[in-house]
């Protein structure tokens, strides 16, 4: 099977296709002649993750997020090391956060919280979820459950009540306060997001009310499991492995 017609299957399984912001924030970045049987997935195209890519021998990659372009430099050092090797490249973004199988409704459901209203919308995509659990959980069974669910350490801060349940989810990137503030108005107990700024924190203190943050990678990584098992599950031509990403974010290297 061509990488188009893997594309194509990908993409049916979005209901937001008609959004005009929808080609922007998806698609093939690097095309290949090969049958694509083997397909490696993970949240970031980086060099790294394109070198995970060509040890395992994979026909393409499917990322959550393209190279950045204010990454100087990196998607033409990662262009030129997929084409080197015939390894095609599909990402997909904004609709990815904005499905019920994607970053935020895998993450809910990670932590055991029960939907209840899609939110933040950017690009006419909901790129975020309002959340409840059935009875209230402490604020620190959450945290224990956010670090099983990404397999690293979180921040947190208890700056709100001790007993949780009510939850916004903005997955990835939500260090915006602006962001912070539409959870809290809906009235959540807890604002979980995957990127740390000084005036996230000042602002849950200030109006007292509790703060769990991530890693822009690992917070998002649910997201892509679940699209890489529901085509396997849906269509099942291709095997869709995982590439391993370092915890860059909170380990550091010295």
């Amino acid at each position: 099977m061509n990488i188009s017609k893997v594309k194509e299957r990908i993409e049916s399984l979005f209901y937001t296709q008609d959004n005009p912001s929808f080609k922007a924030e998806s698609g093939i970045t690097i095309g290949t002649d090969r049958d694509i049987k083997k397909v490696g997935y993970c949240v970031n195209l980086t060099v790294d993750t394109v070198n995970q890519a060509i040890k395992e021998d994979v026909d393409m990659m499917v990322t959550h997020h393209d190279a950045w372009d204010f990454v100087y430099g990196m998607k033409d050092a990662c262009n030129e090391l997929l084409r080197e090797h015939g390894i095609g490249h599909y990402f997909n973004h904004l609709p990815l956060d904005d499905s019920n199988f994607g970053t935020n409704a895998s993450l809910a459901k990670k932590l055991g919280a029960d939907l209840v209203d899609r939110s933040h919308t950017y690009e006419g995509f909901d790129c975020g979820r309002i959340c409840e659990f059935n009875e209230p959980i402490p604020f620190t069974e959450l945290i224990t459950r956010m670090e099983d669910a990404l397999d690293e350490p979180v921040k947190a801060w208890r700056y709100g009540p001790s007993m949780i349940k009510k939850v916004g989810i903005v997955c990835g990137g939500g260090e915006g306060t602006s962001l912070a503030k539409e959870a809290f108005d809906s009235g959540c107990d807890v604002y979980i997001t995957g990127e740390k700024v000084l005036y996230t924190i000042q602002y849950a203190k200030l109006i007292e009310k509790n703060l769990i943050i991530g890693t822009h990678t690992f917070i998002e990584m649910p997201g892509v499991e679940g699209l890489a098992d529901l085509y396997e599950k849906t269509f099942g031509d291709q095997q869709f492995i995982k590439l391993n990403e370092e915890h860059v974010e909170v380990s550091g290297n010295v």
